[in-house]
């Protein structure tokens, strides 16, 4: 495997069924198909190897940083690290920005109505019937980023339109 020029966190952030995933995993084959040595941090993964892991703000900060303070430790290292979490707070994600040398935020907007609409897991529909609690979007807020390094609007733009954005903007550290 390849090691970048300059290693880098590309943190997605939005809400639910924004798109993060996606946009992660085609960036995730691009550097693959590279020959890039990457590292990939998703939240359902990571929630399924830390399993006690909350949905309130105290431990949805603790989550964030715990994952922050990993993807620090990766770009240190030399690995580029993509990483797909919700992150509704901006503290919790300023506080991984000073953990990382070289952070992109890019902050996948969507509208909720689209992201209903994509909501495969059934977890809004859950949310608005009130069988789940703090829901991001939904009875608790998301934090829209202040100065992202990237905004992908997946209302306006496919995925391969918003994948080559992305793209774009990571070439510098290639």
């Amino acid at each position: 495997m390849m090691k970048p020029r300059t290693p880098f966190v590309l943190w997605f952030t939005g809400l639910s069924g924004s798109g993060k995933s996606t946009l992660a995993d085609k960036i995730a084959a691009y550097l693959s198909e590279k020959g890039f040595d990457f590292e990939r941090l998703d939240g359902d993964t990571l929630r399924g190897v830390f399993p006690s892991t909350g949905f309130n703000r105290t431990e949805r900060d603790e989550h964030i940083q715990r994952v922050g303070f990993m993807a620090g430790l990766l770009e240190k290292h030399g690995v580029i690290v993509l990483a797909s979490f919700i992150s509704p707070y901006r503290q919790a994600r300023d506080f991984v920005r000073k953990r990382c040398r070289n952070f992109i935020e890019v902050y996948v907007k969507a509208s909720l109505a689209a992201c209903e609409a994509r909501d495969v897991k059934g977890l809004y529909k859950k949310a608005r019937a009130g069988q789940i609690r703090e829901f991001t979007g939904i009875d608790d807020p998301y934090e829209e980023p202040n100065h992202p390094e990237l905004v992908i609007d997946t209302d306006d733009e496919s995925v391969e339109q918003s994948a080559r954005r992305i793209i774009d903007a990571i070439q510098k550290f290639l």
